[in-house]
């Protein structure tokens, strides 16, 4: 009974894995961040709830402060208005808790925005190109450099290219060409547009740098945990800018290795190679292997 019971835990722990491939989605209704595959990412979150510490009994301070005026101080109340022009404590303490709050404030934003901007020796070059209104991606790297375009996934092409799971392909997010790079390594990102202006977000990564025309941005990503992420152009960019996500595929250094190499020679065999792979992983966890 107790190996069983064991057994049943095994396959469930698998399911529950193979379930959450996935990775970071936005969700309906979402009010917090997706989860952090980076440590950048880590590092926004974190910062966001240290925030709040803050704003949040300002807000409450200031909304009972402006009600207790309005109630103590009318004109039902006090007919006759007082004339102080001044007082020092007061002057003094609106001064100086300001400035204390914006120190506390002002320290770890630094922090983070020097771990924005000091990247790790990238290991792999990716050119991101934003048109209207689709994404191209060319490898810097390699003999046979890869290049190709990434487009919405049509619900109609969802068979073809095995990817009717709409959990793991949203609607509306899924591509038929996802970005994929090896995971615990840093990808420097250089970011350009073809047309006009967009932008390159992947909340999950922490990464966000608009694409204009005639200049290259550069930034950089080192995800820490495999899966499918997913991001959308975030600058308003014509009729179809609600139609153009970003998809990036986190995997073992091996796969991106094989899909690479075949990458270059025939691409949707490389992702159908790279999808078999996965799949045959899943199953080995299911098993209890």
């Amino acid at each position: 009974m107790k190996k069983n019971i064991v057994t049943l835990m095994g396959v469930l722990s698998g399911l529950l894995s193979a379930g959450t491939a996935h990775a970071a989605q936005p969700e309906p209704w979402q009010m917090t961040f997706q989860p952090a595959a980076s440590a950048i990412m880590e590092q926004i979150i974190w910062f966001e709830r240290y925030t709040l510490w803050f704003i949040v009994p300002i807000t409450l301070f200031v909304m009972v402060l402006l009600a207790w005026v309005m109630f103590r101080y009318r004109a039902s109340a006090n007919p006759v208005p007082s004339k102080t022009s001044h007082n020092t404590a007061v002057e003094i303490i609106w001064t100086v808790g300001p400035v204390v709050v914006l120190l506390f404030l002002a320290i770890p934003s630094f922090q983070l925005l020097t771990a924005q901007y000091s990247p790790e020796d990238p290991k792999l070059t990716i050119k991101a190109t934003g048109y209207q209104w689709y994404w191209g991606y060319e490898y810097q790297a390699g003999e046979a450099p890869v290049s190709f375009d990434s487009v919405m996934l049509k619900e109609t092409d969802r068979a073809a290219t095995g990817k009717e799971d709409k959990k793991a392909y949203p609607r509306l997010l899924a591509v038929d060409n996802e970005m994929v790079v090896p995971v615990n390594t840093t990808v420097r990102l250089l970011v350009t547009g073809a047309d006009v202006i967009h932008s390159f977000s992947m909340p999950a990564f922490g990464v966000k740098m608009d694409a204009v025309a005639g200049r290259s941005n550069e930034t950089w990503f080192k995800a820490d945990k495999e899966g499918m992420y997913y991001g959308q152009c975030s600058q308003i960019c014509g009729k179809d800018h609600a139609f153009m996500p970003i998809a990036i595929h986190v995997v073992s250094q091996d796969k991106y290795d094989a899909w690479f190499t075949a990458a270059g020679k025939d691409l949707p065999g490389a992702y159908k190679t790279l999808a078999a792979a996965i799949d045959a992983d899943k199953n080995v966890s299911v098993a209890g292997n």
